[in-house]
C-alpha cells in the first residue's frame, strides 16, 4: 500500500480521520529516505516525526477530498462545459493538448482494456488588469478597469484508472513536494557548513604558508618570520570560523538539525502548499464580471494550487475523465527520428 492510501478502502465515514500506525510509519520512512537515509541514526527519529507526518497527511487528505468532482473532457463537450471554454479558446485545442501527454499515452498503451482515463489537467494561471468595454443594462461603458484571466500551457502528468486513484497520486506528489522543500532548506544549511569547512582549510593553508616563509625571503636565510598584520588578520578569521563551526555542531548535531527541519516543514504544510476552490463569473473573453454586468457570461469552477516553496508556482487545475477514443493518434516526430539516421 502507498503512503497516502487513505483514499482507498476506508472502513467507514466515521473513520475518515483515522490514520493507521502502519501507514504513518510508511510515510515517515518515505520522508526520511527521500531526505537523508542517515536520519535513521538519530535517536527516536520515528517518534519525533510521526506527529508532523500525521499533520501533513490529514491536511492533504482533506484538500484532496474537497476537490470538485471530475468532469468529462472531450472536444464534443467543449461548448457545454464552462471550464473547458475558459481553458481552451476552441474545441480543437483539447485533443491537441492531451495528445502531447506522454503519461496519458503510456497509461493507455500499458492497459489496452482501459477505455477511459482519469486525470489532472493543469494550466498556468495569470490575472491581468486591462481597460475595456462592459455592458451595464442597455448602456455600453468604455475604459472600464477589468481583470482578464489567462489560462495557458495545458499539462497532464497525473493520470490513472479511477478518480480515487488520481486523488491519491496528487496527494502523494503533494507530500513529496513538502519533503522536497525540506530538502532545499537542509541543502542550504549543508552548503553553509561546507563553505565554512572550505574557508577554514583555506585560512589554515594561507596561515601556514605565511608562518613558514615569513616576509620576503626571510625563511630562506633562516630568519624567524615576523608576525605581520596579515597573519594577525588570518588568525582572527580562523578563530571566528571555528566559533561558527562550533555553533553548527558536529555530524550528529547536523543530523539533528536536518531532522528538525524536516519535522518543521511537515508540521506546517499550509505554509508551502495551498489548495483553493475558485468560482469566477467570466465572459467569453475570460473577463471577470460582477453581478451588475449584463455581458454574456458563465460561472467557471476550478481549483488553484499555490506552491509557496522554491520556486513559487501557481497553477489552475481540474479533475477530468478522457475517453481513449478522444486521444488523437500519435504522430511520428520527424525531428526526433532524424537524429537516428
Amino acid at each position: 500500500m502507498g503512503i497516502l492510501d487513505w483514499f482507498k478502502n476506508r472502513p467507514s465515514q466515521s473513520d475518515s480521520d483515522r490514520l493507521s500506525d502502519e501507514m504513518t510509519l510508511r510515510a515517515v520512512d518515505k520522508a526520511v529516505t527521500l531526505t537523508n537515509p542517515r536520519l535513521k541514526l538519530v535517536r527516536s527519529y520515528q517518534e519525533r516525526l510521526v506527529p508532523a507526518v500525521e499533520i501533513s497527511v490529514r491536511y492533504l487528505r482533506g484538500k484532496m477530498l474537497e476537490l470538485p468532482s471530475a468532469i468529462r473532457i472531450s472536444e464534443a463537450n467543449w461548448a457545454s462545459e464552462p471550464v473547458l471554454r475558459a481553458f481552451f479558446a476552441s474545441a480543437s485545442e483539447i485533443p491537441a493538448a492531451f495528445g502531447r501527454s506522454r503519461n496519458l499515452r503510456t497509461l493507455f498503451d500499458k492497459f489496452p482494456e482501459l477505455d477511459e482515463a482519469c486525470l489532472v489537467l493543469g494550466m498556468t494561471y495569470n490575472e491581468q488588469q486591462v481597460y475595456g468595454m462592459s455592458l451595464r443594462g442597455d448602456i455600453v461603458q468604455r475604459d472600464i478597469a477589468q481583470t482578464v484571466v489567462d489560462f495557458s500551457v495545458p499539462r497532464t502528468r497525473i493520470c490513472g484508472h479511477t478518480d480515487a486513484e488520481v486523488r491519491h497520486l496528487l496527494g502523494t506528489q503533494s507530500f513529496e513536494y513538502l519533503v522536497a522543500q525540506a530538502m532545499i532548506e537542509i541543502g542550504e544549511a549543508r552548503s553553509e557548513r561546507q563553505e565554512l569547512a572550505e574557508t577554514r582549510a583555506l585560512i589554515r593553508s594561507r596561515l601556514r604558508l605565511l608562518q613558514q616563509q615569513g616576509p620576503g625571503l626571510g625563511s630562506v636565510f633562516d630568519v624567524a618570520p615576523a608576525v605581520t598584520d596579515e597573519q594577525q588578520k588570518l588568525e582572527a578569521q580562523l578563530l571566528e570560523n571555528e566559533r561558527q563551526m562550533e555553533e553548527m555542531g558536529g555530524p550528529q548535531s547536523a543530523l539533528e538539525e536536518e531532522l528538525d527541519c524536516l519535522r518543521e516543514v511537515l508540521e506546517h504544510p499550509e505554509c508551502y502548499i495551498r489548495f483553493e476552490r475558485n468560482k469566477l463569473r467570466l465572459s467569453t473573453l475570460n473577463v471577470v464580471l460582477d453581478d451588475t454586468s449584463t455581458d454574456v457570461s458563465s460561472d467557471v469552477v476550478f481549483s488553484l494550487v499555490n506552491l509557496d516553496g522554491v520556486p513559487k508556482v501557481r497553477r489552475a487545475f481540474i479533475l477530468g475523465c478522457l475517453a481513449r477514443s478522444d486521444l488523437p493518434v500519435a504522430r511520428m516526430n520527424f525531428e526526433d527520428a532524424a537524429r537516428y539516421l
